[in-house]
């Protein structure tokens, strides 16, 4: 999550003074290149995560729980789906030890490492028919060196964005970073959706499915250089330390900005619970229980994509125009509303599952889009760095770990009621959050 001043915060943290040296790297790293470097980085990122969320959905239930049913094997999936999640948090833990020891482009470059080698083993990872149980042994723990390595893949480069923006136009700014997210998720569903529609279903389980996982560790190694490209810069260092932006001992954050980091992460609990319940989720219910092809619905969640890619550039400017907390909880609300009518929509025939997907998409635009710290303000400038990646892996965590295994379970078992009761519960936690930080900064 990115970290900023809202400018309407009523209170806002006092910043670190700025020394000549580092007011000179400010003007030799404009914002315009520092969102570059966001946007690169995080589209990579989303694009290697949404190949595994696919795949997760297509891919692994027959490969790898091969003996379950095809609800059991994609249930099992998701769990496993879940621990890069689980490990996140202590991927950033770390690898931020890693950085105070031999610097910030070690860590990157070892994140990304790991990345790659986790996402290149899944690609070449035998199934369950050849090697027995190992194969699902051997999953989990690829994908907890995933999460592991997201984690650790934290650049500074959001909270360095989000300090820099102009001050009417930090909710545009903080917008970028987030469009990453539609932009990986059209290109790793188009890819899928060429390779089922080009191979017949028996060549895509053997070994069709492996090849988005080899496009996604070339696209890694690309955003490796080009990130290092931005943060081995001497004006980028200068820049960071003048901020304060550098790692902090965790023990000594968790004791005195706990309160911001929990806050910070239930604040956009809707807008993570939404996340996987329009992009994977809805995959799954198709593929299980209904008869629409995938190809055609992975087609129509890419034009969702594209709404929530457009949507997002509208939160930007709705946010600079209202504010970036009010935003927040207006998405929430609209979240909230969008949870009662949504079950009826899924179960509406190929016209109101289209539906689900544009208007889902659509607020996961608005709501996303300005999940980036909004109520982070409240940070000390010495925990900025350490306080904004730990916020942004537990919203992750608390909103979005478990959504696809604990919506698909319940609404399979029981109606799907239960995704809509999801999607309010995260809509409440956001209100609730929102309201509680607003009181406590009134009353200080």
């Amino acid at each position: 999550m990115q970290i900023e001043p809202s400018p309407h915060t009523p209170l806002t943290p006092k910043k670190p003074s700025i020394t000549s040296q580092g007011a000179a790297g400010l003007n030799k790293v404009p914002p315009g290149d520092i969102a570059v470097g966001v946007i690169v980085g995080r589209s990579s990122e989303y694009f290697d995560f949404f190949v595994y969320a696919i795949a997760s959905v297509l891919v692994f239930p027959s490969v790898f729980f091969p003996d379950s049913t095809a609800l059991n094997g994609t249930l099992q999936s998701f769990a496993v789906f879940a621990l890069a999640f689980i490990a996140r948090p202590f991927g950033t833990v770390a690898f931020m030890a890693l950085q105070n020891r031999w610097g910030r482009q070690t860590k990157l470059t070892a994140a990304l490492l790991l990345l790659g080698v986790c996402t290149a083993g899944i690609a070449f990872l035998p199934g369950t028919a050849s090697i027995g149980f190992s194969a699902v042994v051997l999953l989990t723990l690829l994908r907890i060196g995933q999460g592991l390595a997201i984690g650790g893949s934290w650049d500074g480069l959001p909270s360095l964005l989000a300090i820099n923006a102009p001050p009417k136009r930090r909710g545009w700014y903080a917008m970028l970073g987030q469009l990453g997210a539609p932009l990986g998720f059209a290109l790793a569903a188009g890819l899928f959706a060429f390779l089922l529609s080009v191979l017949n279903a028996k060549d895509f389980i053997a070994w069709g499915w492996r090849y988005p996982f080899y496009v996604a560790f070339a696209i890694n190694v690309v955003a490796l250089f080009a990130r290092l490209r931005l943060v081995s810069t001497d004006d980028y260092d200068r820049l960071m330390e003048a901020l304060a932006l550098r790692p902090t001992p965790i023990r000594e954050m968790a004791q005195t900005q706990g309160y911001n980091v929990l806050v910070g992460a239930l604040a956009a609990l809707a807008s993570y619970a939404l996340f996987h319940v329009v992009t994977v989720f809805p995959l799954s219910w198709i593929k299980l229980f209904t008869q629409r092809s995938i190809t055609e619905f992975l087609m129509v969640q890419m034009v969702g994509a594209a709404l929530a890619g457009l949507c997002m550039l509208l939160s930007g400017i709705i946010a600079d125009q209202f504010g970036r907390r009010t935003t927040l909880g207006w998405t929430a609300a609209a979240i909230a509303a969008f949870s009662g009518f949504a079950p009826t929509l899924l179960q509406a025939g190929t016209l109101g599952e289209s539906l689900f997907i544009f208007l889902g998409f659509s607020l996961l635009g608005l709501s996303y889009g300005q999940a980036s710290g909004a109520v982070t303000a409240n940070f000390k400038p010495e925990y900025r760095y350490t306080g904004a990646a730990l916020t942004h892996d537990l919203a992750w965590l608390t909103g979005a770990a478990f959504a696809p295994l604990i919506t698909l379970g319940l609404s399979a078992h029981f109606g799907l009621s239960y995704l809509g009761l999801y999607l309010l519960t995260g809509a409440a936690g956001s209100l609730a959050a929102l309201s509680l930080n607003r009181a406590l900064e009134l009353k200080d």
